[in-house]
């Protein structure tokens, strides 16, 4: 296995990034290989400085950087030595098996969607993320980023591609599909969960247990994925950032609020396309890069994105 990191991606790369990758380098094991995409001579560096053998990595050579700022589309575009646009030529040539990033999102998603491709059947990908729950087995949360304005066909698919996701991923048997919204009645909502409310009713590509509301958002009992467009999912997202900043600033201290600590989990998988790709928050630390090459082993392992194709064959 041969997973791809962008050394240069992240608010404190590549220190942080190969600092990251040496620790993820002793927790996996020997077979899988660690490509660092990025400036050689500052990976190996750094290397040095922690005493580590640079030869344990492969090392990619890139002369540019696609940085925080730069209009997504037009840096993927231009930059075609950049370590995110290398990163997804050798992905598409098979030469990675996963590409994993904390860089600029937009030119992740443009290399997604440009590179990888959507897989025949799929609307729009999706971006998930996990809500911790008191059972230890976290629920699915998507979309939590790319589509605000989703159609209730794509909420629909959202159902399948977080089943699959379940199942692959978190070892979830039958996963259980709530649609969020302001009531469990079937007639509450909007027009959009009124619309995919019917879609859903009556599925057999996944078990779908109806509305759920925000008090249950962290009752694993009642569903294992919810379904949300990235209007509501961002603002869910960025509130649960903020509860745990606000956790630690009381002195509060207890493992389940730890969760919630984006770091331990370090990235989420684009789900829908061709490839694994995996997507990092820009102010990771060398433990959230860590956390984000694990990840990306696990979605490789468990054949992520090939289940998501026989789901939509």
């Amino acid at each position: 296995m041969k997973l791809g990191i962008d050394a240069m991606g992240g608010d404190f790369a590549p220190v942080a990034v190969v600092n990251g990758a040496i620790k993820a380098r002793q927790e996996l094991p020997e077979e899988v290989e660690l490509v660092l995409i990025g400036d050689s001579a500052q990976i190996r560096e750094i290397c040095k400085e922690h005493h580590f053998d640079a030869g344990r990595f492969t090392i990619v050579h890139t002369t540019e950087v696609i940085e925080m700022g730069e209009n997504p589309a037009k840096a993927f575009a231009q930059k075609k030595d950049s370590s995110i646009f290398r990163g997804f030529a050798l992905l598409r040539q098979g030469d990675l098996d996963a590409f994993a990033s904390a860089g600029n999102t937009g030119a992740m998603l443009a290399g997604a969607m440009l590179v990888s491709k959507v897989i025949p059947g799929i609307i729009r990908p999706v971006i998930s993320a996990h809500v911790p729950t008191p059972e230890g087995k976290p629920i699915v949360l998507l979309d939590v980023g790319l589509n605000p304005d989703a159609r209730p066909d794509v909420l629909y698919q959202y159902g399948i591609l977080g089943s699959v996701y379940a199942r692959a991923v978190l070892e979830i048997e039958n996963p259980k599909v709530g649609l969020l919204n302001i009531g469990s009645e079937e007639e509450k909502g909007n027009m959009v969960t009124k619309e995919t409310y019917k879609l859903m009713k009556d599925t057999t590509q996944f078990q779908f247990v109806g509305n759920v509301e925000g008090h249950d958002f962290f009752n694993s009992e009642k569903q294992n994925v919810i379904v949300c467009d990235a209007f509501v999912g961002n603002i869910l997202l960025k509130e649960a950032e903020a509860f745990y900043g606000l956790v630690k600033k009381l002195g509060i201290h207890h493992p389940f609020f730890e969760e919630f600590n984006f770091e331990n989990t370090g990235g989420t998988p684009v789900l829908g396309i061709n490839h694994p790709v995996v997507i990092g928050h820009g102010i990771s630390n060398a433990e959230a890069i860590k956390n984000m090459i694990i990840n990306t082993y696990h979605v490789v392992n468990s054949q992520l994105v090939e289940k998501i194709k026989e789901a939509f064959q």
